[in-house]
Formats: structure tokens, C-alpha cells, sequence
């Protein structure tokens, strides 16, 4: 009876180390899916997209790099209205603002540039455009076409203390379009922030519409190849995209102490087991030999 008693007592001994090792086990595993998850949801935020309507928006900078062409006109415009075309190909009022800066590309071949910057539109409400037209007496090229840029404030350029510098960096940051000779090229903005994890970062996404120009000037006047854009906002709402960070760290900490909570009482339970299976055996070593006394 004594012999099968400890047997018994041996046996829930095992079994009880064996659910320690599996609640250590089980432990473990929570501990590192808990901080994979944090590590998962710190990496990769939700995406928040809101759209907020204005009035205005800040006039952005139109940079166009014209080459050898010439600008003929530029004017403000409102509500989608552009008056017809009175002696195209010859120069004609120019009521915008404009800067022009020379530097050196930012790229490998530092080329010079020059830019003319013009001062966007703001008044989304009155949709205000601005229509520009180029001349370029240029016929032995096979296409022919003007590059643009868009930065987000023309106040930024002429705040600038270095314009230089600072186009340096616009052309690093925001692509190059482009708007093609014979053509009238309408181009609609729309303005796109991000802010989140990183700094703040502003994207120009636009919709372009290309119109044939009927050119019914003298054939000997139809040498300069004439050029024609159109710049406006697409519609009254700024999208602004906020990137969220899910992961909250208290709350991964609360479950990563509550998983060495329980560790540590696991531990704590099996070294009193371990204990009191030392306790028995020497327990019983002192019986059978107390018996072995008897008997001789």
C-alpha cells in the first residue's frame, strides 16, 4: 500500500511538472505573438483619410522651365470662363506674379536651369484659373513641349533667402509634367498631405484635359509653334491622409506582465512542488530505514 502511495504521489509529482512546463511554454509563446503584434501595428499604421473643404488654398508655385520659348501672356481668369484668343502669337498682357530663378539641376550632370515661377491660383470658391500662353520659333525638332513643376506655396520661394537652393530641393522632392506645343493643356490640382509617423509631406495630384489648337493665323506666321495651359484647382476639398498608429504600448505591457505574473507563480508553484517531493523521498528513506532497524 505504502509502495503504491508513492508511486502515486510520484506520478502527480511528473504530471504537475509537466503542466508547468506547459504553462511556461504557453507563456512564452503570448509573450512573443504580444510583442510581434505591437511590433506589426508600429510598423505599419492605419490609414485616416479625411477631406476638409476650404475657401482657399495657398497659391501654390508653378514653375515652368521654357527653354527657348517665349512667354506670351498670363492671365487670371474666374469661373471657368477663358475669353476667345485675340492675335495668338503675339505678345499680350501679363497681369500674374512671377519670379524667375537660374540654378543647377540637383542631379549627376548639374546642368543650368532657368525657371519661371508663377504664383498659382487660390480662389477655389470663384474657381480662378490662370491661362498661359508660349511661343517658340523652333521647327527642326521633332516634338516640342514645356516641363512644369508644382510646389506647395509660392510664399515659400520668395520667403526663401537662397531661391537657388530652394529649387534645388523642390525638383528633388516633386516630379516633372509636361504640356505640349499645339495644344491647349488644362490641368485641374488637387492637394494631398500626409502626416503622421514621419513629417509632415505634401503631394499634388491633377487631372489633365488636351484640347487641339486651330490655328488660323497666315501660313507664314504658323513657324512659331504656340503653346497653351491652363492651371486651376479641381474642387474645394483638401484630402488629407493621417497615418495611425494602433499599437498601443500600455496595453501590451499590461498583457506582458500579466504573462510573467504568471510565470513567476508557475515557477514559484513548482519549487514548492520540487520541494515536497524532496520532503517525501527523504520521508520515506527515514521510514524504510526505521523498518530495516526494526526487523534486525
Amino acid at each position: 500500500m505504502r509502495f503504491s502511495k508513492t508511486c502515486l504521489k510520484n506520478f502527480f509529482t511528473v504530471v504537475l511538472i509537466f503542466i508547468y512546463l506547459l504553462l511556461t511554454a504557453v507563456a512564452a509563446f503570448l509573450a512573443y505573438q504580444t510583442i510581434s503584434d505591437f511590433l506589426e501595428k508600429l510598423n505599419n499604421p492605419v490609414m485616416s483619410v479625411i477631406y476638409k473643404e476650404v475657401d482657399s488654398f495657398s497659391s501654390p508655385g508653378i514653375a515652368l522651365y521654357p527653354g527657348k520659348a517665349q512667354l506670351l501672356s498670363c492671365k487670371h481668369h474666374y469661373h471657368d470662363y477663358i475669353p476667345p484668343l485675340v492675335d495668338p502669337g503675339k505678345p499680350q498682357e501679363v497681369d500674374c506674379n512671377i519670379k524667375e530663378v537660374t540654378y543647377f539641376g540637383p542631379f549627376a550632370n548639374e546642368t543650368e536651369k532657368k525657371a519661371l515661377v508663377v504664383r498659382g491660383p487660390s480662389d477655389v470658391r470663384n474657381k480662378e484659373l490662370i491661362f498661359m500662353q508660349f511661343s517658340r520659333n523652333e521647327t527642326e525638332e521633332d516634338f516640342s513641349a514645356i516641363n512644369y513643376m508644382l510646389f506647395a506655396k509660392f510664399s515659400d520661394l520668395t520667403d526663401s533667402a537662397n531661391k537657388s537652393e530652394f529649387m534645388r530641393d523642390c525638383e528633388r522632392k516633386y516630379s516633372m509634367w509636361t504640356f505640349s506645343g499645339g495644344f491647349r493643356t488644362w490641368v485641374k490640382m488637387s492637394l494631398l498631405t500626409t502626416s503622421g509617423v514621419k513629417n509632415e509631406a505634401v503631394e499634388f495630384r491633377q487631372e489633365s484635359s488636351v484640347v487641339k489648337f486651330n490655328d488660323k493665323r497666315p501660313e507664314g506666321a504658323q513657324t512659331d509653334q504656340l503653346y497653351f495651359a491652363v492651371f486651376e484647382w479641381r474642387d474645394p476639398f483638401m484630402q488629407e491622409i493621417r497615418l495611425i498608429v494602433t499599437a498601443n504600448a500600455w496595453s501590451s505591457i499590461a498583457i506582458l506582465c500579466g504573462v510573467f505574473m504568471a510565470l513567476f507563480k508557475a515557477a514559484n508553484f513548482a519549487k514548492l512542488t520540487i520541494k515536497w517531493t524532496i520532503k517525501m523521498r527523504k520521508r520515506h528513506l527515514r521510514n524504510k530505514a526505521r523498518e530495516l532497524n526494526h526487523v534486525t
